[in-house]
């Protein structure tokens, strides 16, 4: 049996992060949480972000919400790339790091000299993550909610009949994340056989694209393209629908197999519904959506929601209430996801880890999200801080 560590698995990696907005810091603070130090850089107007707030929050704040979801743990140092003394503080971070992130647009990185080509030719070991909106050789900048307009998301999402919805999260910034960090995983793995570092390149276009999944596939298996559904699913009945209780509570089922079914009439006190012929198989299901959404729809508005989802509960019948993002995050069984408030930041904040190994331990907390600078006297100068500095466009 493998012995269980007492370090962080990336304990001693060095990341420095270019990255601004969501895509590269999410990935900035996932290496955080598992032990690397991060260095994240920011122009002297900060990450665009520290100014994208709700009115519920304090204006005079330079850690928004927003910001705060994906930069715990990290160290902000201020440095204008349009210098000489900032590119040159640059330089000898990325000399010294093991990952660089970068979220500029195409040809932006190489004005700046802060590309693979210039800061790997000094250290090539390095791994460099470049996140695009379109890819290396498209000029336009990236986008989230123009990406998931374009790669399909939003049509799919809308309700049939419906204008298109957006995700009410950047889907295709955090898939771009997930992306990149299997890249660079894989790039690290491949550096412990060669020595040699590597350039990994993201888009967010090419991550939505491949996040199409059975739809995508079913558009090039079939040529029948997908047509909005709500929160339906085009070949698994019941599943996903809203249903509202006589309590008032929303839940959704998620039946995938016939057994399932059945358990469900049993439940719903309707077992003739399972033997109906429209409905004895997912396939006559799918067939005859319709009607059988009309029929869940009539009896669970008579059942009572949360005493039917405690019975399902009970059978192993798929179900969910449907919660606000409060109250999944009071869930007792969230609080391990969960962050706990540090000096200076007093709110708890979210994990960007979500898997567990017993061979390595989980960082009990981090650092908050730093303040804009706030590292900067311990890797630069103040010349570094002055000036205007081009912002990512991720």
């Amino acid at each position: 049996m493998a012995e269980q560590s007492t370090q962080l698995p990336l304990h001693g990696l060095r990341v420095l992060e270019l990255a601004s907005v969501l895509a590269g810091p999410q990935v900035g603070q996932f290496l955080a949480e598992l032990g690397a130090q991060v260095i994240k850089v920011e122009p002297p107007t900060g990450d665009v972000t520290r100014t994208w707030k709700i009115p519920a929050e304090a204006p005079g704040t330079d850690v928004s919400a927003y910001f705060a979801c994906a930069n715990w743990g990290k160290q902000s140092v201020v440095a204008d790339l349009r210098s000489e003394a900032g590119l040159q503080l640059v330089q000898h971070l990325a000399h010294q790091a093991d990952i660089v992130l970068a979220s500029y647009k195409p040809g932006d990185a190489e004005k700046l000299g802060v590309d693979y080509q210039a800061l790997g030719a000094r250290n090539p070991r390095l791994i460099y993550g470049q996140i695009t909106g379109y890819g290396p050789h498209e000029p336009r900048a990236g986008y989230d909610a123009v990406v998931q307009a374009e790669a399909g998301f939003m049509y799919l999402n809308g309700q049939p009949g419906g204008e298109p919805l957006k995700m009410p999260v950047a889907l295709m910034d955090l898939l771009a994340a997930h992306q990149l960090k299997e890249g660079l995983l894989t790039a690290l793995y491949r550096r412990e056989r060669t020595g040699l570092g590597a350039l990994v390149q993201v888009s967010l276009w090419e991550a939505g694209l491949a996040s199409l999944a059975n739809q995508g596939s079913t558009y090039l298996a079939t040529g029948h393209d997908p047509k909005p559904m709500g929160s339906g699913h085009p070949s698994i009945v019941p599943y996903g629908t809203v249903y509202l209780g006589a309590d008032g509570v929303r839940l959704i089922l998620a039946v995938g197999t016939d057994r399932q079914f059945q358990q469900l009439c049993e439940v719903l006190d309707r077992p003739e519904w399972a033997a109906d012929e429209r409905f004895r198989t997912n396939g006559a299901r799918v067939q005859h959506r319709a009607a059988l959404e009309a029929l869940l729809h009539e009896r669970i508005g008579h059942v009572p929601g949360a005493e039917l989802l405690a019975e399902l509960a009970r059978l192993a019948v798929p179900a969910g209430a449907v919660r606000t993002a409060g109250q999944a995050l009071a869930e007792p069984s969230a609080a391990g996801m969960l962050l706990s408030p540090q000096a200076g930041f007093a709110h708890a904040g979210l994990r960007t880890v979500a898997f567990r190994s017993p061979q390595w331990p989980t960082a009990e907390a981090l650092s908050a999200p730093p303040h804009l600078g706030e590292h900067t006297a311990a890797f630069g100068t103040a010349e570094c801080a002055s000036g205007e500095n081009q912002t990512p466009a991720n």
